[in-house]
């Protein structure tokens, strides 16, 4: 008799078992879920590809993006100033409506990708095409600001170096209609003096140079610059001085110093310029200096120096007053600074134009004046 197959037994590639409800399971094979398992995990692979793929492409386009594609300006180069607390999608907003392409999202997420919270620097900046995002914040980061300048002539009188600052568009202008005594306060302007007698004149204050600066700028950094440059000027020529000068303070030397200045017409003159004027003050000689005097008489001067103007009793007039003159008469450059601190070694009183910016120096009254009869009156 043939034997009987156990309900267990495999047949095929599945097997039954029976249920209490009299029906059959099927159970799928080990092969069948191991078949599965292949296909879910090459399934996996292929999404887990995909979004690497996808990954990648994001990259790529945000390294182009950013750091490649060239944004597009309307015109370049465009001048924008960034102010202080300004955050980034604001900086944006006022780059589109200066004609740069950029969308304020943009850049805030580029600013976030690189690190950049708070590093923006305020100023006006200058961005020309060709310029990519990255290159763009960079900039901003680094506060690669747009400067400019403003030069202060040596000689100039403090009215002209105001008259400059206030003209100058680049400014803003904080300090415009406000009074010497004002400013110098702003300032903080300060000179050493022997006498108990505060600074209340801006005249010879500032140092005459030219200075850059970012446009946006306070001219009141300007004017701090300029005096903080003149006071380490005059300090350093001060330390550096010779003995036995006629002067009681560094205030002193700066009045000597701005009427050098203005008296020198050839850089080689100059030593022996102060040299004349030091040698007068220690003999108790008048001093005699026309621009002294020009500067006495303020607007009255039409360019003319005339008999009456020598006449003309004013603080400044040193063909009556003795002595220095109570401030200085103009902006002072470090060579003229440094002359009336250590005058030349001559022995001369007098001095007259050769006609040619040169001068020529006397001993005394007679050699004078026949250095005068033939520079100025033609020998006669």
């Amino acid at each position: 008799i043939g034997g009987r197959r156990d309900s267990s037994g495999m047949e095929g590639e599945a097997a039954s078992m029976a249920d209490p409800g009299g029906g059959r399971i099927i159970i799928g094979t080990p092969c069948h879920a191991e078949a599965m398992t292949v296909v879910f995990k090459g399934r996996s692979a292929r999404v887990l590809l995909a979004l690497l793929g996808l990954a990648l492409a994001v990259l790529a386009w945000g390294w182009y993006s950013f750091r490649v594609a060239p944004l597009t300006f309307a015109a370049s180069p465009v001048r924008y100033t960034v102010a202080k607390g300004a955050n980034v999608r604001t900086i944006a907003a006022g780059l589109r409506q200066q004609g740069i392409a950029i969308s304020p999202t943009r850049l805030w997420l580029w600013y976030r990708l690189r690190g950049y919270d708070g590093r923006l620097k305020a100023g006006t900046y200058a961005f020309a095409a060709p310029l990519t995002v990255d290159e763009l914040l960079g900039k901003l980061v680094r506060g690669d600001v747009l400067m400019t300048e403003i030069r202060f002539v040596e000689g100039w009188t403090f009215r002209q170096m105001r008259e400059a600052i206030d003209a100058n568009p680049d400014l803003v202008h904080d300090t415009r209609g406000v009074d010497e005594a004002e400013l110098l306060r702003r300032v903080g302007a300060s000179v050493a003096r022997s006498v108990d007698a505060s600074v209340d004149r801006a005249e010879g204050l500032f140092f005459p140079d030219t200075y850059a600066f970012s446009p946006g700028a306070s001219d009141l950094e300007i004017y701090r610059q300029a005096h903080r440059r003149l006071q380490q000027a005059l300090q350093a020529a001060w330390d550096a001085r010779t003995g036995q000068l006629p002067y009681r303070d560094p205030y002193e030397a700066l009045v000597m110093a701005s009427i050098v200045e203005k008296e020198t017409g050839h850089v080689d003159d100059r030593g022996k310029v102060a040299a004349v004027f030091v040698n007068r003050l220690r003999r108790g000689m008048l001093l005699q200096s026309d621009p002294t005097t020009i500067y006495g008489l303020g607007e009255r001067f039409d360019g003319n120096l005339r008999k009456r103007d020598l006449q003309a009793d004013t603080p400044y007039n040193t063909y009556l007053r003795p002595g220095l003159p109570p401030t200085p008469i103009a902006l002072p450059g470090k060579a003229s600074i440094e002359a009336a601190l250590r005058p030349a070694d001559v022995s001369a009183l007098y001095f007259v134009s050769r006609g040619d910016g040169t001068s020529e120096f006397s001993d005394d009254l007679p050699s004078h004046n026949r250095a005068v009869s033939r520079y100025q009156r033609g020998g006669r």
